[in-house]
């Protein structure tokens, strides 16, 4: 049989094909692979969005727009009610002592449950709260008794919550992602004042505390549900994740804990005491009330610089020498505001102060995720916080006790300044970082 025209072409060559495919294969496992992962060092990585939300958090929370704020309603509040102004200020201090009083066991629960599932609950009750004290009426127990709560839950939104997150996201830019959460603290002593008072001129004290818990809701509550966990959870999950280091009884028995706190706890006197009488020394001394409050401001200003500078040294250098010159810094600024006659001394001594408090933000959580490890962290960092609401109280106490028996803050404040500098080379006994933590970071 003759065969067909179609047989005798050449057929395609059986060398081309097994070529081709080589090549299709090669470029689709290629297009298969995922771009390595953005590392802390990337504006992309996710860690970033965190701190953003955590900073936010912060500014929103009870370190921020309740403290800060608080004075705005001292006066309307006493002309409201007839409540003398150390009546209201009782209810801040019953917050402050509470926060102090119940940080601990809002630290193990957070160690415990995850931040996520404090943040969430603790920022919508302290919103809710904050609004509520719009609707108050006669009767201080109720001020008082919305004043408790919003202590109980106040570290809940506070970055005592947030830096166990932060935490577990970085490792080589921790110091620096501290120092950006810390900064709305200060971003928020900056605004929410302004704020609150622009709404007490126009409206009244009523709506700028229905204000402030809008803010809390609105601005704190969205981005912590959207951004904030641990690392190493998808988006669904809110459990812990398990981490090594010392547990907290462990921790307790270490002597650098013990380190920490003493140091932090003598700064908080200092820095307290300072800042809290800081315009009235000033005024006392012949400095007009518009320079006192210059100083004041220079100081708030001044606070976000050393949040920020002390992160960066964190990251480079040992935090314990860090430490030293954070609290030298404020020691130097208390001993020249106790001799300060002229506005830029006070200028410089607020600004020397301010850098001390600002660091000293990021210093603490910082040193208790290297030496401790995550395991436990938030139940430390809540103990040191009872610690430093304790010494807030005193500070500003003794040092107007100080004035009131002898008429001037020059001993006390040189005493604190000297004490603070002894207490700062407690930071040269601290070890090396264990590496088993720093492995755990990693």
């Amino acid at each position: 049989m003759p065969r067909r025209k179609s047989d005798s072409w050449p057929r395609p060559s059986s060398v081309s094909t097994p070529v081709q495919g080589r090549d299709e294969i090669q470029n689709a496992s290629l297009a298969s692979v995922p771009p390595p992962p953005a590392t802390e060092f990337s504006p992309t990585y996710y860690g970033w969005r965190v701190v953003l939300a955590a900073c936010l958090g912060v500014m929103a929370g009870f370190g921020s727009l309740f403290v800060y704020t608080f004075a705005v309603f001292v006066k309307p509040l006493g002309a409201e009610f007839g409540w003398s102004r150390e009546a209201v200020s009782l209810g801040f201090g019953l917050a402050a002592i509470t926060l102090g009083l119940i940080s601990p066991l809002l630290g193990r629960w957070i160690d415990r449950f995850g931040p996520r599932r404090i943040i969430l609950p603790s920022m919508t009750v302290f919103a809710c709260s904050i609004a509520s004290l719009a609707l108050l009426r006669s009767g201080i127990w109720r001020f008082y008794g919305t004043c408790i709560l919003i202590g109980l839950v106040g570290n809940g939104a506070a970055h005592l919550a947030y830096s166990r997150s932060i935490s577990t996201w970085f490792e080589k830019r921790l110091g620096t992602a501290l120092a950006f959460v810390m900064c709305g603290a200060g971003l928020g002593a900056m605004i929410l004042p302004v704020v609150a008072q622009a709404v007490v001129s126009r409206h009244g004290w009523r709506a700028a505390y229905a204000s402030l818990g809008a803010i809390a809701l609105l601005l704190g509550l969205p981005l912590s549900w959207r951004y904030v966990r641990d690392r190493g959870l998808n988006k669904a999950q809110s459990a812990p994740v398990e981490h090594s280091g010392m547990t907290w009884q462990r921790g307790l028995r270490s002597y650098a804990f013990w380190i920490v706190v003493a140091v932090l706890f003598i700064s908080s006197i200092s820095m307290n005491g300072a800042i809290t009488h800081l315009s009235a020394m000033l005024t006392d001394r012949g400095i007009s009330a518009g320079d006192a409050a210059l100083c004041a401001s220079l100081l708030g200003g001044s606070s976000l610089f050393g949040r920020v500078g002390v992160g960066w040294l964190l990251d480079r250098f040992f935090g314990a020498r860090v430490a030293l010159l954070v609290n030298l810094s404020t020691a130097a600024g208390v001993f020249l505001l106790a001799r300060a006659t002229s506005f830029p001394a006070g200028c410089i001594a607020a600004a020397l102060i301010g850098i001390g408090a600002g660091g000293e933000a990021a210093i603490t959580p910082y040193l208790l995720t290297r030496y401790f490890g995550l395991r436990a962290f938030s139940t430390l960092y809540g103990i040191t916080w009872t610690f430093y609401a304790a010494a807030g109280a005193i500070g500003p106490v003794i040092l107007g006790r100080a004035f009131d028996l002898t008429g001037t803050y020059v001993a006390l404040l040189t005493l604190l300044a000297v004490a603070l500098g002894v207490a700062a080379a407690l930071m040269l006994l601290l070890p090396k970082y264990p590496t088993s933590h720093a492995a755990d970071l990693a």
